[in-house]
């Protein structure tokens, strides 16, 4: 463990500070926790630091969700708050906004591995095709065509909430 650390710490500071705006200790000491927690599913034919910054993206990731979704909660009460009182928005459309949200994310979830991770690289963490091939360590044109697919499936799946 003490050769990763020492050989990608950099690589993987740079992503943390690249992907939250700023250097995040505890988020890195995470990564180096998972990494450990993981190694046994590296699959050796993989480029380590590809699946490495595949790792700590993710985290990342999760991160920035979770701080999202708590300012969402306080967002939400507070313009609840406010809303009494002019009726702008009403608990019945936060609520549909919420299941609407729900649905398009379990639809993402039910793709097909390699069309998820291009999905959600570039529609939730708004990555170019150029990122998510580096990431991913895949063609720039592969990416477009996973990214086709998948919005082409999405489309099917929720087709009924573009009819609305």
């Amino acid at each position: 463990m003490k050769y990763i650390i020492e050989n990608y710490k950099y690589n993987v500071q740079n992503i943390i500070k690249r992907m939250t705006g700023k250097y995040n200790e505890d988020l890195e000491q995470e990564v180096y926790i998972k990494t450990w927690q993981n190694l046994k599913k590296y699959e050796e034919q993989n480029k380590f630091k590809s699946w490495l910054n595949v790792l700590t993206y993710n985290l990342c990731r999760d991160y920035l969700k979770s701080s999202a979704m708590k300012n969402q909660k306080k967002m939400t009460g507070e313009e609840l708050g406010e809303n009494e009182c002019d009726n702008r928005i009403t608990a019945e459309q936060i609520l549909e906004s919420k299941q609407r949200r729900k649905r398009i994310l379990k639809e993402v979830n039910r793709l097909p591995k390699k069309l998820k991770e291009v999905i959600i690289y570039h529609e939730f963490e708004e990555k170019s095709y150029d990122d998510i091939a580096m990431i991913l360590n895949i063609p720039a044109g592969t990416v477009k065509s996973r990214l086709h697919n998948a919005k082409e499936l999405l489309q099917i799946a929720l087709k009924d909430m573009l009819q609305e």
